[in-house]
């Protein structure tokens, strides 16, 4: 029997159930919610498997109803989820979006925070051709960053590029705890995703240029200035592409969206300039939205 083939991209990190207003009420005020799923790696891989790529999510998940609801979500989007652990001894961890307020988060002893390098044991990480991480994942537990230096060691010495979103959480650490680390696993990465005001607080950055200073390694570094645009670094020079002019209803997900959709293009083949602007139409659909980028199928997908 022919075993299934691995996936062009395989993200790794943890998902969770998310509550929401549904018409992005304060969360003091709402009324009706909705429950949905929210990670951003998942996220990165719904939005690339939405697009036409063949894309896996790697994370632990609990034993419980919140867990079967993710995993079914996920799997739902065309995602593969055959290397999701069940942990039966930890819960699924759940946050509150409060449109335009920020989150919430339950995440403390979940599921995927016991998630160490032997999780990935069964995951060919090697064959992949992309293989994406975040900066959320080793601000979990110390496991989780062991095994996010483990990932770092395998794709290192293999034919796949490893992708990082920097995604600086700061109710998980603070600046002085995050930024070395974040950092440090940036200049081992590919291609690199970071928010320009996010490098401001993390690395005293004020422009695009001076993040290509901090981070020279990535063969590929995108700053994304919010809606100004996203500028992307590389040997052969630098390109940006401004932003898509968006009405906001909540802005939780949008990044996740642009490096999916980056991503989507460049497992396709397609060019700097259209990487960015095919990043641009996703983040500007979910900021039309109060869904954190999971739930693209219920978000018009943008002309391939």
């Amino acid at each position: 029997m022919t075993p299934p083939h691995t996936p062009a991209l395989i993200a790794i990190g943890e998902t969770m159930a998310v509550v929401a207003p549904l018409d992005a009420a304060p969360l003091l005020d709402a009324r009706v919610v909705r429950l949905g799923v929210g990670g951003a790696e998942s996220n990165v891989a719904g939005h690339v498997a939405a697009l036409g790529g063949s894309a896996a999510w790697v994370s632990a998940l609990g034993d419980d109803v919140l867990g079967r609801r993710v995993h079914r979500e996920v799997a739902a989007l065309g995602v593969d989820t055959r290397w999701v652990a069940v942990d039966r001894s930890a819960p699924t961890g759940v946050y509150f979006k409060d449109p335009s307020r920020g989150v919430s988060y339950y995440r403390a002893g979940s599921a995927a925070s016991r998630m160490t390098p032997s999780t990935l044991a069964p995951v060919p990480l090697e064959d992949a051709q992309i293989v994406h991480i975040s900066g959320i994942t080793p601000a979990l537990s110390a496991a989780c960053a062991a095994m996010i230096e483990s990932v770092i060691a395998r794709v290192a010495g293999s034919g796949a590029l490893l992708s990082f979103d920097v995604n600086h959480r700061l109710p998980l650490w603070s600046v002085a705890e995050a930024a070395p680390v974040l950092r440090g696993i940036a200049n081992r990465a590919d291609v690199v995703f970071v928010g320009r005001d996010e490098a401001e607080t993390l690395w005293g950055c004020r422009t695009p240029d001076d993040v290509r200073e901090i981070l020279p390694a990535p063969s590929r570094l995108i700053v994304k200035d919010g809606d100004v645009g996203a500028t992307e670094f590389t040997a052969q020079g630098t390109v940006f592409v401004p932003a898509i002019p968006t009405e906001v209803v909540e802005a939780v997900g949008a990044g996740d969206a642009f490096a999916g959709g980056y991503l989507a293009g460049l497992l396709r083949g397609r060019s700097a300039r259209e990487c960015l602007q095919e990043g641009h139409e996703r983040a500007h659909l979910v900021l039309q939205s109060t869904n954190d980028g999971i739930a693209v199928a219920d978000i018009a997908t943008v002309e391939r």
